[in-house]
């Protein structure tokens, strides 16, 4: 009779396991990435693994993780995966306020039809609303955007309107600045100055006083002035190490360039980056010119962060979007990894948000999978001269909250006829 009762439970027990199979195990990750070279710059991750996703967030990454256990499983043997990338220098801002440049006006660009193709995941506009118009950016971008969009505030209330109203200083009010940046922590990442043409430090000194005020960092978009400001000043006595120092590898008129006139990075450029002062790409349409960056990797001058200036005056010139700001490092021997830290882990300790630029368990599922091409390739800077290369980065799929937002060639997609 004990023996017949087991049998029955043995079977009984088979046909619920078959039965449920046959409804559907449960499955484990919405997304599996399979076989990718992972760099990960937090995580000194440097090599081939799979990366797991679900509800949103990165949930395992291992050397190898059963592919049954995903709904959608992505081939990226032969890519490179990394974490979402960070433009900690942007323009989108934009609006239909007439003469108003990048502040609620047409030279600003939406961020969603620019971000996801070029692997983006989080974007910084830099100035263009001041603490008087914040609020409108907020609700008219921020809050409207697939992209994750942050803010540094213009020392300037008014905002990045060009021309008369950016040499204000009696707008340039820290106090003010710094009370809108601690009601929007974590949207409001920085404080920006940019475009003043005086021989006047005060624009710098309040930009920093805001920064001090809300414990964030400023970026300074420096020049313009007759006779030039020392930049060593500015590096040495008036930035705080964690400020940040964008196009630095310009030369534009009234700012003294990085690299002097025997192609050489003067000592205390140096010095600035080892004290902690973040030097930007920034590369805009006006900010880049290989005659100052060739010279400044040789001598091993890199950038702490890579970002494109984006906005409709730089977007269809040397600039064409973070990739192609990228692929020109690589092609100046600056190592892959490196300048994947540059758009990922190194911009968001740049901007304190060290919740992003990784793949930890736990952390939002933001990753970019890039493919690097072989071939003959240029490179355009802002004077419109051109440097040749063989290697170009391409992106291939963008993940953005743990959702497919971006694939170039159908990696995420079945195939139409099965």
């Amino acid at each position: 009779m004990k023996m017949k009762t087991s049998i029955s439970k043995y079977f009984l027990a088979t046909l619920l396991f078959v039965g449920f199979v046959q409804v559907g195990l449960p499955q484990d990750f919405d997304i599996l990435i399979k076989g990718g070279h992972v760099i990960d710059t937090k995580n000194s991750i440097d090599g081939i693994r799979d990366v797991a996703v679900k509800d949103g967030k990165v949930v395992q990454v291992a050397a190898d993780i059963q592919e049954d256990k995903a709904k959608k499983v992505v081939d990226a043997k032969g890519l490179y995966v990394v974490p979402g990338l960070i433009d900690i220098h942007s323009h989108n801002f934009h609006g239909t306020e007439p003469d108003a440049y990048l502040s609620n006006s047409f030279t600003a660009l939406p961020p969603d039809g620019f971000s996801f193709e070029s692997g983006v995941t989080t974007i910084v506009d830099v100035g263009g609303a001041g603490w008087r118009n914040f609020r409108i950016f907020k609700e008219q971008t921020i809050d409207r955007s697939k992209t994750r969009v942050l803010s540094f505030l213009n020392i300037v209330g008014s905002g990045m309107k060009g021309g008369a109203i950016e040499q204000n200083q009696a707008d340039m009010d820290a106090k003010l600045t710094a009370m809108v940046a601690k009601q929007y922590p974590g949207i409001v990442v920085g404080v920006k100055l940019a475009h003043y043409s005086g021989f006047d430090w005060t624009p710098t000194e309040r930009a920093v006083e805001a920064g001090k005020l809300a414990d964030i960092p400023v970026m300074i978009d420096f020049g313009g002035s007759d006779p030039e400001l020392s930049i060593e000043k500015l590096f040495m006595e008036k930035l705080r190490p964690g400020d940040i120092f964008t196009h630095a590898y310009a030369h534009v008129k009234g700012r003294i360039p990085v690299v002097d006139e025997e192609e050489k990075v003067r000592d205390y450029v140096f010095a600035a980056q080892k004290r902690g002062i973040v030097f930007d790409v920034g590369h805009g349409g006006g900010s880049f010119l290989f005659e100052q960056a060739v010279p400044a990797m040789k001598q091993g001058f890199k950038p702490n962060t890579i970002s494109t200036d984006l906005h409709t005056g730089s977007m269809n010139g040397g600039m064409k979007d973070i990739i192609n700001v990228m692929s020109k490092f690589v092609n100046m021997e600056m190592p892959v990894n490196e300048v994947i830290a540059c758009v990922t882990w190194n911009a968001a300790k740049s901007i304190k948000r060290t919740d992003l630029g990784h793949l930890s368990v736990g952390a939002v599922a933001d990753v970019t999978i890039l493919n690097l091409r072989k071939g003959d390739f240029g490179f355009i800077d802002t004077q419109g001269k051109k440097m040749m290369g063989d290697k170009k980065l391409e992106c291939e799929l963008t993940i953005r909250d743990g959702k497919v937002v971006y694939d170039l060639n159908g990696l995420a997609s079945p195939l139409w006829n099965k």
